[in-house]
């Protein structure tokens, strides 16, 4: 019998980064701040990461392999930037840019002008498992919460 494995040997580096929600900002769109921002080396693609951060929203699931980076640090090799929007009282929310031209922020904090970067997903963690969720994966990342699954 031969058997055969199939490897992804692909790094899709991404950053995860964590906002506040204010009125008057826009959820696609970059913050002006930003409270805390990680490296994450890997598997940073939507259907990876991505799927990982809505489970760790909705079910506490913890994740690994996050490196803590100061708010300013700047990549020339991210595919995805990720925004957690979050505050008390209120529902949490994520985005989802695809692009490695994001240009940071500037000494005083302020955003920097970006080139290219474009808005593929913006939604409540349920909305991003129903959009990149894979059949193969279906009960790993199923919502119901009942007994009878």
């Amino acid at each position: 019998m031969l058997i055969t494995k199939k490897y992804n040997f692909m790094s899709t580096r991404a950053q995860v980064r964590f906002a506040t929600r204010e009125d008057g900002v826009s959820f696609s769109e970059h913050p002006g701040k930003i409270h805390a921002q990680f490296y994450v080396h890997g598997d940073g693609y939507p259907e990876g990461l991505g799927l990982d951060i809505a489970m760790s929203v909705l079910k506490n699931d913890p994740i690994s392999g996050w490196e803590i980076e100061h708010v300013q640090t700047l990549h020339g090799d991210l595919e995805y930037i990720y925004y957690i929007w979050s505050d008390y009282d209120k529902e949490t929310w994520i985005s989802i840019f695809k692009d490695n031209s994001f240009p940071g922020y500037s000494e005083d904090g302020e955003l920097l002008p970006s080139k290219l970067n474009k808005c593929i997903f913006v939604g409540r963690p349920e909305q991003l498992i129903t959009k990149y969720g894979s059949q193969e994966d279906e009960s790993y990342y199923k919502l119901n919460t009942n007994n009878d699954g």
